[in-house]
């Protein structure tokens, strides 16, 4: 663990203090391919350090705080990577919309796809709370639809815009929307997010209960300063990730939007690993939190972040999302909702998701 900070917090400052220089002779001079390779490397050992530590967290915690903390955690830095290009290059119109598109096609299609198949081909169902589930869905199709697909067809501005008055309205609802479920899912509704026991789960559960004691290993405020210690090496390090991905994106001709979708994946490897960690252990519940959690969370705290940022700085934001990837969307959103209205998962569901995410990365390279 101490050496991971080490190697990790050691790479930050090195990048800090000849960054600049070193991604400025990208090409002949410094080789692109080793910058991304040793980049990389270090992110995701330090994603592996994020996730024992959540883990450890949960373990203390329980649902929903364990996952809950895990995700804002990340969310958070990464509204203010977000934030800070929006500010600094003020020319990135789109980054928001492109980033919330692109977790939520990671999330919801990729990392739930790879995770109900891994599950069902180890434990052939697993099961979950399907109330906890029915509230995440309930409150990720108004979150999604409201900022990435009704803009398209306001008739206040164009282009996927909205009105000074709309973007206001819509930052307050967002922003009113997420608060309300978060007290909800921490307080009353609490059990809608734990793994759902019958009753001899509950008389095991009791026995346990009795005889527990809290793990040993320094206090919860020790290990949320050490979650925190290895994610913000994982953030800082993805702003240089990018620009060695842009130059090599421009060198081969590929697709802009790539680099957006490489640095929402590296920002959220975490979290992926965490819930595929979850699942393998059939521990659903736990991935469900992670996974809808993460979608929550970026558009909850995304979209009021970029509309103020936007009306703050006078920059136009462009939320509405192509016709191809609202079909997408739209489709993710119905398998979503299709795949969690029972009490068990299986491979099938997994497949179907796997494929509408290959869609998206197919419509990626040939839009």
């Amino acid at each position: 663990m101490i050496l991971r900070l080490v190697v990790s917090w050691a790479a930050v400052v090195a990048f800090q203090l000849f960054g600049a220089q070193l991604l400025g002779q990208l090409g002949p001079v410094v080789p692109s391919l080793l910058v991304f390779a040793s980049l990389l490397g270090v992110i995701v050992w330090s994603a592996f350090g994020v996730v024992h530590e959540a883990e450890e967290l949960a373990h203390r915690l329980g649902e929903p705080f364990g996952t809950l903390i895990l995700t804002l955690a990340i969310v958070i830095i990464e509204v203010a990577l977000i934030s800070a290009v929006m500010l600094g290059a003020k020319g990135a119109p789109t980054l928001g919309r492109d980033t919330m598109f692109a977790v939520l096609m990671i999330v919801l299609n990729g990392v739930v796809g790879v995770g109900l198949l891994i599950g069902g081909f180890r434990h052939f169902s697993q099961r979950y709370n399907l109330k906890g589930a029915s509230s995440y869905l309930a409150i990720i199709i108004p979150l999604t639809v409201i900022p990435l697909i009704l803009p398209n067809f306001t008739t206040s501005t164009n282009e996927g815009t909205l009105s000074t008055a709309q973007a206001a309205m819509f930052s307050l609802f967002t922003i009113g929307l997420y608060g309300a479920f978060l007290v909800l899912q921490i307080g009353r509704h609490s059990g809608f997010f734990q793994e759902p026991v019958d009753e001899k789960d509950e008389q095991d559960a009791d026995r346990t209960e009795a005889g527990h004691h809290p793990p040993a290993g320094g206090s919860n405020m020790v290990h949320v300063v050490l979650l925190l210690a290895n994610i913000l090496p994982i953030v800082i390090l993805a702003k240089s990730l990018a620009t060695v991905l842009d130059y090599g994106i421009a060198r081969l001709g590929a697709p802009a939007a790539l680099g957006g979708v490489l640095i929402a994946m590296v920002v959220f490897t975490p979290e992926c690993i965490a819930a595929l960690r979850a699942i393998t252990a059939n521990q659903m519940q736990r991935a469900i939190n992670l996974c809808l959690g993460a979608a929550t969370s970026t558009l909850g705290l995304t979209v009021p972040a970029v509309l103020g940022i936007g009306l703050l700085t006078g920059q136009p934001v462009i939320l509405g999302l192509s016709a191809a990837n609202m079909v997408v969307l739209a489709m993710t959103l119905l398998l979503s909702t299709l795949t969690f209205t029972g009490t068990r998962t299986t491979m099938l569901e997994g497949a179907v998701h796997l494929s509408v995410f290959f869609v998206f990365l197919v419509l990626i390279f040939s839009p």
